[in-house]
């Protein structure tokens, strides 16, 4: 190695530590979480109010828990489970569904962590 591969490099560890601290971050949360059932609005919750809901959906009633700024399926009458094994979503943009309950959950303001999604 060089001097000028030394210094270039001693250049980049030091920059990399504050574009960390600055650039990455998880952004702010969603204000609010939009309930759907079967694609019509059921119900428009805050999540700076932690409760317990019960939505009636296809196969019968899921529940929702909203907690410190979060929301999630606690439980719900679907095989699999899919929707309460994936936890807490609290990021604006972000989304659960419950597929055979026709159930989703879609989080309101707060900052979008991305432009698009793709499956």
């Amino acid at each position: 190695m060089r001097r000028g591969d030394v210094l270039a490099l001693l250049l980049a560890v030091s920059i990399l530590p504050p574009l960390y601290a600055v650039l990455w971050h998880d952004g702010r949360g969603g204000d609010y979480a939009r309930i759907l059932v079967g694609g019509q609005q059921r119900e428009l919750v805050s999540l700076h109010e932690d409760r317990t809901l019960e939505v009636s959906g296809e196969l019968g009633v899921s529940t929702l828990e909203v907690k410190e700024g979060q929301i999630r399926f606690l439980a719900s009458p679907c095989p699999g489970q899919q929707c309460v094994h994936n936890g807490w979503i609290h990021f604006g943009g972000d989304v659960l569904t419950c597929l055979p309950n026709k159930i989703s959950i879609a989080i309101l303001g707060g900052e979008q962590r991305f432009d698009s999604v793709n499956f």
